[in-house]
């Protein structure tokens, strides 16, 4: 039988795990949460390479834990590396009886691996830095007299054990910092709403007045401007892309290649337009849909400068961050390349410096971080398709319920919101017997009142615009269990399908309820 003390780790062992991780906390602390962030490129590395089953099983039922659980692996296996590489310069050390031979190795080691990993030295000597600090202060340790019985080797793992604690606190300390420093000078972290830019244009701030003007006063439900917008993309750690240096390129079936940076962008005629989107990897009553206003330009101006000669009339979004989605390019019609959210410079992970907005699609074509607009001269398939998914369509309808409120009166108040893309939102049916008798909810008032017409743009027109709606519905409870169940209808007529379907391949789809004791 094999003895435990033959498998527990050594001190020595100890000491390259918590020089390690000592190693990782210097990168963060030279580069932040960035893509140079040791463990940013290995996370990228095994999302991308990720089966689709895992993927798809993963976004279902894990959400954003799925992620955080891959870039903690990324961490783990970081530090494993770094861990090794430590190791065999402690072992080479104590050939030659010297710390100093442990420390130089380790720091050269760690240099060369984490800037390999990264490309940037930056981050590979804040690795170095690190790891040589935890195994010197470990030697250190060693090396001081003292009055007691205390084994060397046991002090040298709690010193690097301090030290990778030390490091870790001082990378978390200047993250914050530097994070703070950025929304002073940058795009705004910030995905909500919370209030009106005093700088923003008089455009912009009436349209924010007047979405918080129309906004139902119903408590547990968010305002017609989303106080905290969903973010979901495929990087646990988004790019970190300067405005000075983006570009944006219309490619491929063209006549004429297009090419423009920041300041060409904004130059053009902007507008400023509400736009939902909705998550096609959320559940029924999920709360991956929200509002913003946006401001941009046309992306139907830019695709047009470009003569398209498309034989299959699509075209492929590509994305800093190396995703992509093909659809039709009529779906650009009333699309947006906008660089502004509520007001403010779009956040970073809101796809900063420009994104795309499609009017009535799901969220996955709204590509963030855009830098090619491609042309196809035949079909192809797009980041999530390869992976199984079908949601570059239009959007789902869906009549949500996310609050629930007992009145001093003693009725009982549901509300949510609805959305059915550019077919526009007529009303919203409420039954609280399970299906069999309906009445008609509360709607608040559209934030835009006439329909969008794109003047003659092919394939195109004019439709609802592309905003939800919020609702609420007050009863007299029966005073028991019930159903309460939501339904929508489409400014056309058509009835929200009842039909369940779950969110993989193409979306969430059928009538939402909650049951109820009351």
């Amino acid at each position: 039988m094999l003895s435990l003390d033959r498998v527990r780790p050594s001190a020595d062992d100890l000491i390259a795990v918590f020089a390690a991780v000592s190693a990782v906390a210097g990168s963060y602390a030279a580069v932040g949460f960035t893509p140079a962030f040791v463990a940013s490129p290995l996370e990228r590395h095994l999302a991308r390479r990720m089966p689709g089953i895992v993927v798809s099983y993963a976004i279902q039922y894990l959400g954003s834990l799925g992620q955080q659980l891959n870039l903690v692996t990324a961490v783990g296996l970081v530090v494993a590396m770094f861990a090794v590489v430590t190791r065999l310069a402690l072992e080479i050390g104590n050939t030659q009886r010297s710390d100093i031979v442990s420390i130089i190795l380790t720091g050269a080691g760690v240099l060369l691996l984490g800037t390999v990993i990264t490309g940037s030295l930056l981050s590979g000597g804040g690795s170095a830095l690190g790891s040589a600090l935890a195994l010197a202060i470990g030697s250190a340790s060693a090396a001081v007299p003292t009055d007691g019985d205390t084994n060397p080797g046991r002090r040298r793992v709690l010193a690097s054990l301090g030290t990778a604690a030390g490091v870790s606190a001082v990378a978390v300390a200047l993250s914050s910092w530097q994070s703070d420093a950025d929304s002073a000078t940058g795009p705004e972290s910030d995905n909500g709403a919370s209030s009106v830019p005093t700088d923003a244009s008089a455009e912009v701030q009436t349209a924010l007045q007047t979405a918080s003007d129309r906004s139902l006063d119903v408590d547990g439900l968010d305002p017609l401007v989303s106080d905290d917008f969903f973010n979901v993309d495929i990087n646990a750690v988004d790019p970190d892309i300067r405005a000075e240096s983006w570009a944006l390129s219309v490619t491929g079936a063209v006549e004429d290649e297009v090419h423009v940076d920041m300041d060409d962008i904004r130059s053009m005629d902007s507008r400023s337009e509400f736009f939902t989107l909705r998550c096609v990897g959320e559940s029924r009553n999920g709360k991956k849909m929200d509002n913003a206003l946006w401001t941009g330009v046309p992306i139907m101006d830019l695709v047009e400068q470009a003569n398209p000669d498309s034989d299959c009339d699509c075209v492929m979004l590509q994305a800093a961050d190396d995703y992509f989605e093909e659809f039709p390019i009529e779906a650009l019609n009333g699309g947006m390349l906008a660089y502004e959210m509520n007001g403010r410079d779009l956040p970073r992970s809101h796809g900063y410096p420009l994104r795309a907005l499609v009017p009535g699609h799901w969220g996955e074509i709204n590509v963030k971080w855009l830098t090619e607009i491609e042309i196809l001269d035949r079909e192809a398939e797009g980041y999530w398709e390869k992976r199984g998914w079908h949601g570059t369509g239009p959007v789902n309808t869906v009549a949500k319920i996310h609050a629930v409120n007992d009145l001093d009166d003693g009725r009982t108040q549901v509300g949510g919101h609805t959305y059915a893309g550019t077919r526009g939102i007529a009303a919203v049916e409420v039954s609280t017997d399970g299906g069999d008798t309906w009445n008609e909810a509360r709607l608040s008032d559209p934030l835009v009142d006439d329909p969008v017409d794109h003047d003659g743009a092919p394939g195109q027109t004019p439709h609802s615009p592309d905003v939800w709606r919020q609702w609420s519905y007050e009863y007299e409870p029966p005073g028991g269990t019930h159903e309460v169940v939501a339904r929508a209808i489409e400014s056309n007529g058509t009835v929200q399908p009842n039909e369940e379907t779950n969110a993989f391949p193409g979306g969430p789809s059928g009538w939402v309820s909650k049951t109820l004791d009351r």
